[in-house]
């Protein structure tokens, strides 16, 4: 029997307590506890991105993170972000530009772009294709995706301008 751990954590806004085992990590963790979807397992070595959520607000691999160390943290995943409304536009972006084709790297995709838009500075397309150089698409080349990011940060950007005038 393995080693387990109690830990308490917050969760998409809701305060958790669980004991987890020590070498679960949070992918598997998340998936099954809390049958969340959107954090996938693809490469298991934290590079494909498929995986990302946020921890204490910044982003991370589920797949190189064990559930224990989510102990006193606060992790969100896009289930949270959809429900909070904050990628509202993006998503409906995406869909426009048919940005998410298969689907499998768009949570991920999705959770690092609402990272870079929260900075609320216009990027580069070069930026932007920096920014999600650390997840991978097999399907889209990046052009609807970059250009679904691209769209939605101006339209915000001038919406944030408006509104501090």
């Amino acid at each position: 029997m393995s080693e387990q751990m109690q830990i308490s954590f917050i969760l998409n806004g809701e305060r958790k307590q669980v004991l987890v085992p020590m070498r679960l990590h949070i992918i598997d963790f998340l998936r099954e506890k809390y049958e969340l979807s959107s954090p996938r397992v693809g490469c298991e070595h934290g590079v494909c991105g498929a995986c990302t959520i946020r921890v204490d607000g910044e982003l991370a691999r589920g797949c190189l993170m064990l559930a224990v160390q989510a102990d006193g943290k606060t992790i969100e995943t896009l289930e949270h972000l959809t429900q909070t409304g904050e990628i509202k536009d993006l998503q409906e972006k995406f869909v426009e530009r048919n940005a998410l084709q298969c689907g499998y790297c768009t949570s991920g995709m999705l959770i690092t772009a609402a990272d870079l838009l929260k900075q609320g500075k216009p990027a580069s397309r070069e930026a932007i294709r920096d920014h999600l150089s650390g997840n991978y698409c097999r399907c889209t080349g990046y052009e609807a995706i970059v250009d679904s990011i691209e769209a939605v940060m101006k339209k915000r950007v001038e919406s944030g301008k408006r509104a501090a005038r």
